[in-house]
């Protein structure tokens, strides 16, 4: 009768274990990603669609790093900004329509990359205005929310200005 060896048992586990967590981990990401997107980016699409300042700023954490071409911004100045710009958004009948979808994402248990390019639409009884970008943005779980703790966008990519086909290089992102 054959006796397995401490050495065979530890490359038995060894191999078990690597197995496992190659073959489970990409199903945890993702399954982590959707939650992600029912509890921090569908509440984000919604409060800038609602010029809901307190709810878009409820989903960034205590501390965060803001980073735009206009410099950066650690104080958490841009919550004020949020609030004021939605303010005068409503008071101008001005709504919006934001649309994105993920470049890359990058996720454990804990902390999430994302990238990706939006579309911002500024309609008003007179006219529509769009703007376009790329975000870099870094998620963290915080006393089990996901929150924002890094935030950093532009609308320019090596100098050039991001258009109507950067954006459509995918299809924006849609929530069930």
């Amino acid at each position: 009768m054959y006796r397995l060896k401490i050495y065979d048992m530890r490359n038995i586990i060894l191999v078990l274990t690597l197995f496992l967590t190659t073959t489970i981990f990409p199903q945890n990401e993702v399954a982590i990603q959707k939650e992600i997107d029912r509890s921090l980016w569908q509440p984000l699409k919604i409060a800038f669609e609602t010029l809901d300042a307190e709810k878009l700023n409820g989903l960034y954490a205590q501390q965060v790093l803001r980073v735009t071409p206009n410099g950066i911004d650690t104080e958490n100045t841009f919550k004020g900004a949020n609030q004021k710009r939605f303010e005068v958004n409503s008071a101008k009948k001005v709504s919006i329509q934001l649309d994105f979808w993920f470049d890359s994402r990058h996720t454990n248990l804990y902390t999430s990359y994302e990238v990706g390019f939006y579309r911002m639409k500024l309609i008003d009884d007179e006219r529509s205005d769009t703007i376009y970008g790329q975000f870099h943005i870094v998620l963290r779980k915080i006393d089990g929310y996901w929150r924002i703790t890094q935030d950093w966008d532009t609308d320019t990519i090596n100098g050039k200005p991001l258009t109507k086909m950067d954006f459509e290089k995918q299809p924006p992102l849609k929530f069930e």
